[in-house]
Order: C-alpha cells, then structure tokens, then sequence
C-alpha cells in the first residue's frame, strides 16, 4: 500500500485492474480505489482482466457489480474494458482508451525545477576501478520545470542525523548532474511527464538501495522547508478499508485519531512514520520519524497498523509545522 501512494503522487493516471475470476470488490480494490481518490487521480480506466477465464455471463454479472462498485466514486463512469492479458484480448483498446481518455495534463516548463525522487541507484559493479566509479543516480519524475545537463541541484533533506540530544539535522545534498536518461535515451534536457533517471556527481552510497525515496530534488536554494512537526488538518475514513469481513461482520470503524499513537504519512513518495502529540477537532500535531521536504497545502496520505498490516485509515492537508533549520550552501 505505501509503495502505492508513493507512487500515485506523480502519475496522471490510473489503471484499475479487477479480476473476473473473483467477486468484485476484493478488500485490496476498495483500499486501493479510496486511495486514488486521496491522490487527486482523476482519469481513472477499469481493466476487467483474466475475461478468458469465465463465461460471457459471468463477465456481465460481473460488469454489473463493478459498474455498482464504482458509483459515486472517483471513478463513476469510466470505461470499463475486457481484456486478457495473457491472451493479448483488448490490449489495443485498453492503448487507445488511454490516448483518447487520459488528457496530457498542463506542463509547467519555466517554474523553478522540482522532483519527486522514487527509486535512487548505484550503477558500479564491484570491482570497479577508482577512474571507472560512476556517481549515484536518482530516478523519479519531474514535477515542473526542466532539468539540464551540467546544472548543479540540490537534495533535501539529504543526510539526516540525530545529535545525542535526539534532534535532528538535515545536510542537504549539493550535487551537478551528469547525464539524463528516459528509458535507453540519454538526454541533455528533461522535462516533465515521464520517468527520467538523473546521473549526478554524488557519492553512489549515498543513493544505493533507494535511500533517497521521497527526497525532492531541484535548483540550488528553490526547495520548499524540511518539517520536522507538521500541524494537519484530517478527515478520516467512515470504515476500514481492505480488510476482510468474516460474514455479515459490519466493516471496522475507523476510531478517531488517539494521542501518543503511530500512524504512517505518505507526503508525495515520502513515507514517514509520525507520532500524534496532540489532536483537537479535525487537527492534529505530528512529530516526523524522518523530517520531510515539503511544503503547505500539500495532500498527505493516513495510515495506521491494524492486525501488523498498514491499512488506510484518511487524509490530510498540511496546515503549518516546524521547520529544521538547513546550513547554509557552501556553494
């Protein structure tokens, strides 16, 4: 489910797959579908999958009980394609579906740069000689603006470490990039929509194993704060959603929000754990495990442990927080 919201956070939009062969919804479909609204995802297309498996009346039976599934949601009327993907069935519709439904959104070129990193890497075999090293690599999608070759950028929070006091500082990372790659193609400009992977000067241990997951990367001196607390504004789901009913069981209710408990955050891909220090009406104070880059307004994903699995249980809206102080560039 994290990787999902992390995810969610920069795509345009949205493929919901259902299988035909079990009964529609599945817990996994409701959470998954709640999850997109969250993220603002509005173009949404309904894959119908494993369709060679059944019978065409058992299709529209089941036809019948999605289009119910979907109804005043986010997704209420959209498409809803057939397809088998082993077979190949409709794959073709499925494309040309996401031509004609899925508009390109607006693009903003001329902002200050700013990505979401989502994986990072390091590209050295061991081995490697010193003159061969190649520095870390951080892929993502690029929020706005345009990327170039040569252009020195900045990581934050970058290197988080606790002092004995327990506090923590954030050293943002300044680095240049060296090469841009979408897909095989090497690039000297990047701009939005796509996955692009950012070649960059930085040490590669620094980006190994996707250590820089939900860091944001842009101009030197551009990025929004880093929070350390964040005051938001919640609303939390009516039931519980994704997890299985034994029988008529009524679906759990979300309880409120209690103080001292541990929820996990998603704020763009960054997922964080928080601990609550004080809740009042629909705002709550959280203190960040790990602080974040962020900034006000943005949409934060809620979710908490139930039965040892992450379930989500709401949303928020960054209202204010505390900010950690950043040492100056030495640039």
């Amino acid at each position: 489910m994290a990787t999902m919201l992390n995810g969610a956070a920069i795509m345009d939009g949205a493929l919901l797959l259902i299988a035909a062969n079990e009964s529609c919804p599945q817990p996994q479909t409701s959470e998954h579908l709640a999850a997109v609204e969250i993220m603002r995802l509005q173009h949404i297309i309904i894959l119908q999958n494993k369709v060679d498996l059944i019978q065409e009346n058992a299709a529209i039976n089941q036809h019948e009980a999605i289009q119910k599934f979907i109804q005043g949601t986010v997704a209420d009327g959209a498409p809803v394609v057939p397809i088998s993907a082993q077979l190949k069935y409709n794959i073709d519709v499925v494309c040309e579906y996401i031509i004609k439904k899925i508009p390109i959104p607006e693009r903003n070129f001329t902002s200050p740069p700013n990505m979401i990193v989502i994986r990072s890497f390091d590209v050295n075999k061991p081995g490697y000689e010193v003159d061969e090293i190649r520095g870390g690599v951080a892929g993502g999608s690029i929020f706005r603006g345009v990327l170039k070759v040569n252009q020195f950028i900045e990581i934050r929070p970058g290197i988080i470490v606790k002092d004995d006091a327990g506090n923590m500082k954030c050293t943002p990372i300044y680095t240049r990039i060296v090469s841009l790659y979408a897909e095989q193609n090497e690039l000297q400009f990047a701009v939005p929509g796509g996955l692009i992977g950012v070649g960059t000067t930085m040490d590669p241990t620094l980006t190994r194993a996707d250590r820089l997951v939900g860091q944001v990367l842009g101009d030197v001196g551009s990025l929004p704060e880093i929070f350390g607390e964040l005051e938001v504004n919640f609303f939390l789901l009516r039931r519980l959603i994704g997890v299985r009913t034994k029988g008529s069981e009524k679906q759990g209710k979300v309880s409120k929000l209690t103080k001292g408990e541990i929820l996990m955050l998603n704020i763009g891909s960054m997922s964080s754990g928080a601990r609550v220090i004080a809740v009042k009406n629909d705002l709550a104070k959280l203190q960040l495990t790990s602080p974040v880059c962020t900034s006000k307004g943005e949409k934060i994903a809620l979710s908490r442990r139930v039965e040892k699995h992450w379930r989500l249980i709401g949303w928020g809206m960054i209202q204010a927080g505390t900010t950690i102080e950043v040492p100056p560039c030495p640039l």
